[in-house]
């Protein structure tokens, strides 16, 4: 005879299938809202019981599954979109200050050298770009 997964060995019924009965009477039972809600009181009382680091891992973590499970295109669209959702919520202040934020992190974790590398290869691309456009300019 087969052994019923759903219950445990005294015929009662398993945590398992008990988990999956509640939740599925609550998602009834309740909207939206209610998931809002209790949502973020645990989001707050996890945010009480847990520091920067635990946020690090788990988003790391995340992002290590995320990566496994998408392509190139999967980010580039998520991207425009997150892109243009900024574009519509910000102005031209906003950029300026995120911009000089970068450039002042950037500036503290770089060193003289790097920004002559970056320097380097910032005008070799130009020079290739100047002289491409110089030989279409040519053809025509």
């Amino acid at each position: 005879m087969a052994k019923n997964n759903n219950q445990n060995n005294n015929g009662k019924m398993s945590l398992e299938e008990a988990g999956r009965k509640g939740g599925k009477t609550t998602a009834q039972n309740h909207d939206k809202e209610f998931y809002q809600e209790i949502g973020e009181k645990g989001g707050e009382a996890t945010s009480k019981n847990h520091d920067k680091e635990f946020y690090q891992e788990i988003g790391e973590k995340g992002g290590e599954a995320t990566s496994n499970n998408h392509d190139k295109e999967f980010y580039q669209e998520i991207g425009k979109k997150g892109g243009e959702a900024t574009s519509e919520n910000h102005d031209k202040e906003f950029y300026q200050e995120i911009g000089e934020k970068g450039g002042e992190a950037t500036s503290n974790n770089h060193d003289k050298e790097f920004y002559q590398e970056i320097g380097e290869k910032g005008g070799e691309s130009r020079s290739r770009q100047n002289n491409n456009n110089n030989s279409s300019n040519n053809n025509k």
